[in-house]
C-alpha cells in the first residue's frame, strides 16, 4: 500500500495530483526549482525537496535528482504527472530500481509508444490506419503541405507545418533544425519526423484506463482540434458530431493499442479524424492528459484516484460507469493572443471563478504568485459540466466572464470569443478553425472600455475623497473640472476622463449620457443609454510602481488600466532600429553569420529567444546594416531589453522602417 507520494513535476498537474491525494489519506512531496520555491504546489505539499536550478533540463529533467528526493523525502510513489519525464521508460525503471512505486504504465509500454515513430510502426502491424511516413530529406513541393513534428513528448513543442515550397530548400533542413532545438530543450530528445499534414481534419482522442488484471476501460471520446500552433485550447467530451460507426471504430483501435503493449493505468490513443471520416493514429501518451478533468466530468470519476489504485494493483471492475452530459474544458494561459501569443509574466494579483453551475477550477497559481518564464505559460484549466453540449458551453463561457483573473495579460478574451462563436458553438470545429478565424477572435476595439474606464476613474476619486458607497455621501467641493488619465493594458490605448463635482458626486462630462448612481472604491453603479450597470473596480497600490486598476463588468468585458501622472512624463526613447526582446527569456541561438556591421536582409532571422517552452524569433525589420548586437547563447533577458540596432539602408533619406520589436 502507498503511504506517500512524491509528484516529479510542477504547477497545475502537481496540485491537481495532491488534492487527489489529500482526499485518499496520502501525504505528498513536492519539488521545486528554484524559480517555483514560492510556488502553490509546494505550499499545497506536506514535504518539499529543492532541485538547484532554474532550467527544466537542471531540475524537473533530472531523473536522478528527482529519485534521490523521493528517497530523502520518505516517499513510496512516485507520479510523473504529464510533460517532463512523465513518458519517460528510463525514468520509470530508475524509479522502480529505487524501490519505489511507479504511478504509471510499466516501463517497456512507455518504450512501445514514448517515440511516435516507433509507435507508428507498432501500430501498422497491428492493422491500424496510419498517415504515410515521409523522408525528410526526400520531401518535395509535390508532398506538401507536410508536418514536421517530436517524436517525444507534446503540447505542440517542436511541431511545424510546412506549406510554402520556399520553406524547403535542401529538403526541410531549417525547419528540421528549428523543430529539434525546441523538442530538444522541452523533452530532453531531438528526435524528429515528418508526415502528410491533413487540412480540414479534427483531433479526437480516447481515454484509456487499464489495470493489471486484463481489464481494458474505454472511456469514451474528446475533441481536442481547437488548437493554436498545435497547442489544444479548447476540450470537450464526449466528441460531437462524430460520423455513424466512427467511435466504435475509434475505442476499438484504441483498446487493441493498448492490448498490444499490456498498457496499464491511465493513457490516450490520439487520433487524427480526416474530413471524409477516416480516422488515422497519430500516437499513444502513455500518461495523463492536460484534458483528462473532461471525461471525469462526464463519467463521474477521478482518473487519478484510480491511477494511485492501479498502482496498487487494485482491479477495475469488469465494466466503466456509464457517462452523463458533456463537459468543455479551456486552459487559461499567461500569453498575449494580439501579440501573436508572446508569453506574459507577473504576479498573479487575483484568480477567482465562480464554482457554481458544475463548474470545475484546477489551478497551478494564487494570489501572489509570480508567473515566470521559464515553464509552461498555463495558469488554469475551466471546466464546465451541463446535460447537453450547448448548455456546457454557455456555462463555461459565463464562468469565464464573471472570473475574476488580475495579473498577468491571459488569453481569457480568447477563449470566450471562441465559446460565443457561431461555428464553435454549432460544432464541431476542425483544426484549422483558428487558422480561419483568430483575426475575429484576436484584438478589435472593445466596446465596453469607454464605461469601463469612467468607473476606475471615479472608484479612485471615491477612495481619494473618503466618500462612501452612497452618491449622497460626496463632500461638496468646488465644482471645477478634474482630469483622469489611463492607459488602457496591454494594448496601451490612452484614456481621459473628465469629471466635476456636483452635489450628489462627480457628474462626467466628456461621456454623454452616461450617469454616476452609485460610487465607492471598489463598486460603482452608472447608467448609460437608460441601462443601469454594476461595476467592480479593484486598485492595486505598489510602491515604486504606477499601479493598477482592474474593472470587471457584468456582461462587457473585463479591463486593466494603468494610472498616468496629470502631466505626460517625457517619454523614454530608444535608438531607431532598436530591437527589442519582445518577453523575458533566454537567448537559445544567434543566426550563423549574423554579427555587428553585416548587412541583413528585411525578415532575416537574428535570434531565436526562448520562453516557457516556445522559440521566439527576432528579425530584421527592414534591409540594412546591423550596427549593433548585444545578444549571446545563453544569454537571459528582461523584456524590453535592447538586442540589437538594425538601420535601414534608406536612413539617409529619412525613411527609417527599422522602429519595433522585430518578434515574431
Amino acid at each position: 500500500m502507498i503511504g506517500s507520494v512524491l509528484v516529479a513535476n510542477r504547477g497545475e498537474i502537481a496540485c491537481r495530483v495532491f488534492r487527489t491525494c489529500r482526499e485518499l489519506g496520502l501525504a505528498t512531496v513536492a519539488v521545486h526549482s528554484d524559480a517555483d520555491a514560492g510556488a502553490a504546489h509546494v505550499r499545497h505539499a506536506d514535504a518539499a525537496v529543492r532541485l538547484p536550478g532554474v532550467a527544466p533540463r537542471d531540475t524537473y529533467l533530472r531523473g536522478d535528482l528527482l529519485v534521490r528526493a523521493a528517497l530523502a523525502a520518505g516517499a513510496d510513489a512516485v507520479h510523473p504527472g504529464y510533460g517532463f519525464l512523465s513518458e519517460s521508460a528510463e525514468f520509470a525503471r530508475a524509479v522502480r530500481d529505487a524501490g519505489l512505486v511507479w504511478v504509471g504504465p510499466p516501463p517497456e509500454a512507455i518504450a512501445a509508444m514514448a517515440s511516435k515513430t516507433r509507435a507508428k510502426r507498432l501500430m501498422a502491424a497491428a492493422g491500424v490506419p496510419l498517415l504515410a511516413p515521409l523522408d525528410p530529406a526526400a520531401v518535395t513541393a509535390a508532398d506538401l503541405p507536410v508536418m514536421v513534428k517530436a517524436a517525444a513528448g507534446g503540447g505542440g513543442r517542436g511541431m511545424r507545418v510546412v506549406r510554402d515550397a520556399a520553406e524547403l530548400g535542401a529538403g526541410l533542413g531549417a525547419v528540421l533544425e528549428s523543430a529539434r532545438a525546441e523538442a530538444e530543450a522541452a523533452f530532453g530528445d531531438g528526435e524528429v519526423f515528418a508526415e502528410p499534414y491533413v487540412d480540414g481534419a479534427r483531433h479526437v482522442e480516447v481515454q484509456l484506463l487499464a489495470d493489471t488484471h486484463g481489464t481494458v476501460w474505454t472511456l469514451g471520446t474528446r475533441d481536442c482540434s481547437a488548437q493554436r500552433r498545435h497547442q489544444k485550447v479548447i476540450e470537450e467530451a464526449p466528441a460531437p458530431g462524430l460520423p455513424a460507426g466512427c467511435e466504435e471504430e475509434l475505442l476499438s483501435a484504441a483498446a487493441g493499442a493498448a492490448r498490444a503493449i499490456g498498457y496499464v493505468g491511465a493513457g490516450t490513443a490520439e487520433f487524427l479524424l480526416a474530413a471524409d471520416g477516416r480516422p488515422y493514429f497519430l500516437e499513444m501518451n502513455t500518461r495523463l492528459q492536460v484534458e483528462h478533468p473532461v471525461t471525469e466530468c462526464v463519467y463521474g470519476i477521478d482518473l487519478v484516484a484510480w491511477q494511485l489504485r492501479v498502482a496498487e494493483d487494485a482491479a477495475l471492475p469488469p465494466e466503466p460507469p456509464a457517462p452523463s452530459g458533456h463537459a468543455v474544458e479551456a486552459r487559461l494561459y499567461a500569453e498575449d493572443p494580439a501579440r501573436g501569443f508572446a508569453p506574459s509574466v507577473g504576479v498573479v494579483r487575483r484568480l477567482e471563478v465562480p464554482g457554481e453551475g458544475g463548474i470545475r477550477l484546477d489551478a497551478g497559481y494564487e494570489a501572489g504568485d509570480v508567473v515566470g518564464a521559464h515553464y509552461d505559460a498555463l495558469v488554469a484549466k475551466v471546466v464546465a459540466w451541463a446535460p447537453t453540449r450547448a448548455e456546457a458551453v454557455r456555462r463555461l463561457a459565463r464562468a469565464l466572464e464573471r472570473a475574476r483573473i488580475h495579473g498577468p495579460v491571459t488569453n481569457r478574451d480568447l477563449l470566450l470569443r471562441t465559446l460565443r462563436h457561431p461555428e464553435f458553438a454549432a460544432g464541431p470545429v476542425d483544426t484549422g478553425f483558428y487558422g480561419r478565424r483568430l483575426g475575429e477572435l484576436v484584438g478589435g476595439p472593445s466596446d465596453g472600455a469607454g464605461l469601463a474606464v469612467v468607473a476606475a476613474a471615479v472608484a479612485q476619486a471615491a477612495r481619494g475623497s473618503g466618500a462612501g458607497a452612497v452618491a449622497g455621501a460626496w463632500r461638496n467641493v468646488p465644482s471645477q473640472a478634474q482630469v483622469k488619465r489611463y492607459r488602457q493594458e496591454p494594448d496601451g490605448t490612452l484614456h481621459e476622463v473628465r469629471y466635476r463635482w456636483g452635489r450628489s458626486g462627480p457628474v462626467v462630462e466628456d461621456r454623454p449620457g452616461v450617469r454616476v448612481l452609485e460610487a465607492g472604491g471598489e463598486r460603482v453603479l452608472l447608467e448609460a443609454a437608460g441601462v443601469r450597470y454594476g461595476v467592480d473596480v479593484t486598485t492595486y497600490e505598489e510602491k515604486g510602481d504606477e499601479g493598477a486598476v482592474y474593472v470587471d463588468t457584468p456582461h462587457a468585458g473585463a479591463y486593466a488600466f494603468t494610472p498616468l501622472p496629470r502631466l505626460p512624463r517625457p517619454e523614454t526613447r530608444t535608438e531607431p532600429g532598436s530591437l527589442l526582446a519582445p518577453v523575458p527569456g533566454t537567448v537559445v541561438r544567434v543566426a550563423e553569420g549574423v554579427a555587428a556591421g553585416k548587412p541583413v536582409a528585411e525578415g532575416q532571422t537574428l535570434l531565436w529567444l526562448e520562453a516557457m517552452k516556445m522559440e521566439h524569433r527576432v528579425v530584421a525589420p527592414a534591409a540594412g546594416t546591423l550596427t549593433a548586437l548585444h545578444a549571446e547563447t545563453g544569454r537571459q533577458v528582461a523584456a524590453g531589453e535592447l538586442l540589437a540596432v538594425v538601420v535601414a539602408r534608406d536612413e539617409a533619406e529619412g525613411d527609417v522602417r527599422s522602429e519595433g520589436s522585430g518578434a515574431s
